[in-house]
């Protein structure tokens, strides 16, 4: 499907779930891709049938990772993602609904959530009620060594 709208999602999400299809759901910035990201999305693509990945807005990015960011637009962050083999749709997320309010609506059958301190009450505030509503919740640890900031950091020394 590549990517789509919040409401495209929730009407294909409907379509998969009359098919018996388990649906994954994780978001972050994946502001530029590593091979940390990659594992974390073909960790996650293995508890279900199909991968939805939200993508933060750059708004959201610059307010949880600082003013060093992004440094990829959403729409070329979400282009990039969608052609990643692991992943079937991605969705832009934007700013006026709540990330815990899309989770609800997509209901999928797994958050995946990315072992990331510190980031993860703001990026998965669904996650109780999706638990209420009989979700599985999974916690990915992150690679150790792999990061954004980390590349940021290399680039800035590479400059100096």
């Amino acid at each position: 499907m590549g990517v789509v709208s919040q409401d495209q999602l929730i009407l294909q999400r409907r379509e998969w779930k009359r098919n018996g299809k388990r649906v994954v759901y994780t978001a972050g910035a994946f502001d530029l891709l590593h091979p940390g990201h990659i594992r974390l999305l073909e960790q996650a693509r293995g508890l279900g049938d199909v991968l939805i990945v939200g993508v933060w807005s750059d708004a959201r990015v610059l307010s949880e990772k600082g003013a060093r960011r992004p440094i990829t637009p959403a729409s070329e962050r979400a282009e990039i993602l969608g052609a990643l083999a692991a992943v079937d749709s991605v969705v832009a997320l934007d700013d006026e609904q709540s990330p815990g309010e899309f989770i609800v609506e997509l209901a999928p059958d797994v958050l995946a959530i990315g072992g990331q301190s510190g980031v993860q009450k703001t990026a998965f505030e669904g996650e109780d009620a999706l638990k209420a509503a009989g979700g599985r919740v999974m916690h990915i640890p992150l690679e150790p060594g792999h990061s954004t900031s980390r590349l940021l950091d290399r680039i800035q020394q590479i400059r100096a």
